[in-house]
């Protein structure tokens, strides 16, 4: 969709305030763990040796996908509208708007997402069958669908898959632009089941997946992202108030190009 927004969505994610006490808390979480500050549950008694503590997934070399706010725009019916619970959003093709919507189709470099949702506990050695993802972006223009000003009456770039028996779920869609202060990056929402994710109860997961600057540059040359190289300019990971307290365990490993398209994959602990 082409001649809108091109600044962005003012709003998007609520900003530094609506995140940094997010993310104030994790860090503080770190920082007392890593000084030996975090209280233990019990103690053994007087003369007892205390049990070893059963590993955890992050000892186990595998954390959880970092946790992250949803934004103000998720869909999910916790800030107005709830595609989840309209026919059609189970889907892998979310190019196009479905349903009653308007019916357009967001335009842009060809992009397909293949997340893969492991078990962290397990060391993410075990995949999560027939657990479901919510997968939702921005388009070109830096819009949001059913959000946005001249796209509230869509809903494109926003659908489920339930996993597979490798736990994965892959997603057509086009690469998202950028618009002012957020690095480029896509939304998504782990549930336990399909059942679940389209009656929009029982999140497990909710995180972001962000792509590699290099991948950003060479998309943003193409027609129609114009907007986006002047807003990475003054961007990077680091800064962002999303993933400057660490980016590793989502960026997305990419391959192809800007006319066979590109593939995004990322793995997925829960």
């Amino acid at each position: 969709m082409n001649g809108r927004h091109d600044q962005g969505p003012p709003e998007h994610d609520g900003g530094l305030a609506h995140d940094l006490p997010v993310l104030a808390r994790r860090r503080m979480i770190r920082l007392m763990a890593g000084a030996g500050l975090v209280p233990l549950v019990g103690c053994a008694p007087e003369g007892k040796t205390p049990a070893a503590p059963a590993p955890s997934s992050s000892s186990a070399g595998c954390a959880e996908i970092p946790e992250e706010t949803a934004g103000p725009f998720p869909g999910d019916g916790s800030n107005g509208v709830n595609v989840l619970k309209e026919s059609g959003v189970v889907r892998s093709d979310i190019t196009r708007s479905f349903g009653d919507s308007a019916g357009g189709t967001a335009d842009g470099v060809p992009l397909t997402i293949t997340l893969t949702v492991v078990d962290a506990a397990s060391g993410c050695g075990m995949p999560k069958r027939g657990a479901a993802v919510y997968l939702w972006q921005c388009d070109r223009e830096g819009a949001y669908s059913l959000y946005s000003e001249g796209v509230t009456g869509e809903n494109y770039l926003r659908g489920v898959q339930e996993t597979d028996g490798e736990g994965r779920v892959t997603f057509r869609s086009v690469f998202p632009g950028c618009y002012p202060g957020r690095w480029p990056h896509v939304h998504f929402e782990v549930y336990g089941s399909l059942a679940d994710a389209t009656a929009a109860t029982s999140i497990t997961n909710t995180s972001q997946l962000a792509f590699p600057k290099e991948v950003c540059d060479t998309v943003y040359a193409t027609d129609g992202y114009g907007a986006s190289v002047r807003n990475l300019s003054g961007l990077s990971l680091e800064d962002d108030g999303i993933f400057r307290d660490g980016h590793d365990r989502q960026l997305a490993a990419m391959e192809g190009s800007t006319g066979a398209g590109y593939s995004a994959t990322l793995t997925v602990p829960v």
